[in-house]
This record gives C-alpha cells, sequence and structure tokens, in this order.
C-alpha cells in the first residue's frame, strides 16, 4: 500500500504510486537553489508531486509545472496537489517528456528532476517502478536536450544522480550547452562512499561551486548541515 508521509506543510499519499517518497527527491527539493527567485518551474518525472510541492513550499513562483507519464502515480500526484495550500500555482501533465518538450512554448526559470538511475535492465517485480528507474525510460540525452529548449537564458537546472554517473552526464550537458554551476556529493555516513550528486547547471561556462553533504554521523544521528537543509520539510527535523 503506502502510507501517506506528512510533511511540515504538506501531504504525500502514495499508495496507488510504485514510486514512495525517499531520501534523494527531499534532498534534492530542499537543496536546489532558489536565489534567482525563480517564477517557473518544472519538476520533470514528477511523481506523487513531493519536488513540486517542496517548490510551492519555498518560492512564490506563480507557474509550478510538473510532468509524470504513469496513469496511478499522475492521477495521485494531482490530488496531492490538489489538497496542498499551493493548488492555485500547481499543475501536472500526463505526459511523455519529449512529447512535452515539442508541444510546450513555455521557457522555465527553474528545471528539477530526480530522473530514473538504471542503465541495467531491471526487474523488481513491479513494472511501473521499473518503467521509471530504468533509464531507456528518459535517456540522459533526452533528459539534457529537453532541458536546453525548455530553460530560460539564465535559468538553472538542477538534478540528482549517481556518483558514478557524475562525469558522463557533465560530458553530455556540455554538448546540450549546460554547465555546471554548484556540485554537492552525497555521503550516508563520514566513512562512507559517495553515493550520489547533485548537480545545479546553467547555460554559462565557470568554474563550479564543489561540496559535500554527509546524511548521518551515526545510525539517525543526522549532521547539522542535513537537518538544517531538510528541517523546513521533515516534522521531527
Amino acid at each position: 500500500m503506502g502510507a501517506p508521509f506528512i510533511f511540515k506543510q504538506f501531504t504525500i499519499h502514495q499508495d496507488r504510486s510504485s514510486m514512495k517518497v525517499g531520501t534523494d527527491g527531499v534532498l534534492l527539493g530542499a537543496w536546489a537553489s532558489v536565489d534567482n527567485q525563480p517564477n517557473t518551474i518544472l519538476d520533470i518525472g514528477t511523481g506523487t508531486g513531493l519536488i513540486a510541492l517542496q517548490m510551492a513550499q519555498r518560492t512564490s513562483a506563480e507557474l509550478i509545472d510538473a510532468i509524470e507519464l504513469d496513469d496511478e502515480t499522475y492521477e495521485q500526484c494531482v490530488a496531492n496537489f490538489e489538497e496542498s495550500p499551493w493548488s492555485d500555482r500547481l499543475f501536472c501533465y500526463h505526459a511523455d517528456f519529449m512529447e512535452f518538450v515539442d508541444e510546450v512554448e513555455d521557457n522555465y526559470d527553474l528545471i528539477i528532476s530526480n530522473p530514473p538511475f538504471y542503465e541495467e535492465e531491471v526487474t523488481s517485480g513491479n513494472s511501473s517502478r521499473d518503467r521509471a528507474r530504468q533509464t531507456k525510460s528518459l535517456p540522459f540525452d533526452e533528459l539534457l536536450g529537453g532541458v536546453a529548449k525548455l530553460l530560460s537564458h539564465n535559468g538553472l537546472f538542477a538534478v540528482i544522480l549517481p556518483f558514478k554517473e557524475e562525469r558522463r552526464f557533465l560530458e553530455m550537458g556540455k554538448r546540450s550547452g549546460l554547465y555546471p554551476k554548484r556540485i554537492t556529493r552525497v555521503k550516508g555516513s563520514p566513512s562512507a562512499e559517495i553515493k550520489r550528486s547533485m548537480l545545479e547547471m546553467r547555460f554559462s561556462e565557470g568554474e563550479p561551486k564543489v561540496g559535500e553533504l554527509v546524511i548521518e554521523l551515526a545510525r539517525h544521528q543526522y549532521t547539522k548541515a542535513y537537518s538544517e537543509l531538510t528541517s523546513p520539510f521533515y516534522l521531527k527535523m
């Protein structure tokens, strides 16, 4: 099933979706910079709407669009948007990303994505989850090419990836005219290997700000940096 995930200012119902609330999504939605005060935001592969709702909480953006392909997950996302305090600013499209790119005429000041991760064939027994987690659902080159078409001139693109994909993703980004502004590498604990990379990209070249984020010092003993980043969302943080 999947019990609702209750945050400080909104609730994510996820009983009909194969993609549950996870650390990656919450982290990206908290980390993505809104310093440029984006007026238009796009969440690619929104799932149940988590990151779009985080953006609604963090910004005064007039338009926050989201895209979700899976039928059940899309319907649950729409319901989560409607139940939230920001329903007038949130809209979810039931669409394939590349079809959306071809049809939409808008540009976005901030684009965010927690994309599918696994390149190899993955079978978990849940076809919706497998489809969402296989890169063939949205190859990196299509994601970056679409973002390059939709991002406003001074806009930012924020994404979270497995660390092992960072170098390849950045190289592909250059081919689409997107360059890193900020890179934060994520570790579960001080002694753990780097697990994720959060990348913030833009059209202009420059030396990126590179940092590291450790989630826990010990089991359920969160670091100050992680707590400060996610405390606007988690009830017990």
